[in-house]
């Protein structure tokens, strides 16, 4: 499985308030963006797969989504995010 405990400890544990912080913006956001660029890869070798494709631009969407939540909200952090994960604005 590509997204074990672990990996999910790490992500919230850099980008969240810690390992088990996995409600703020910054660490859903981040795990969205894992989530995506492993979809991605998949898609790259089977162009065909129709239901990752949609699985992934309805994630696409929710990280959307938080960022404008996040540029509301707290403009620094959605710069600091933004900069972090080297997402496009």
């Amino acid at each position: 499985m590509y997204l074990t405990k672990e990996i999910k400890e790490e992500i919230f544990a850099k980008h969240g308030k810690g390992k088990n912080d996995s409600g703020t913006a910054e660490a859903q956001i981040a795990l969205f963006t894992h989530r995506i660029t492993h979809l991605t890869e998949h898609l790259k070798k089977n162009r065909k797969d129709y239901n990752t494709e949609r699985s992934l631009v309805k994630l696409v969407g929710k990280r959307r989504d938080l960022l404008d939540y996040l540029i509301k909200k707290d403009i620094l952090r959605y710069r600091a995010i933004i900069k972090e994960l080297d997402l496009r604005k």
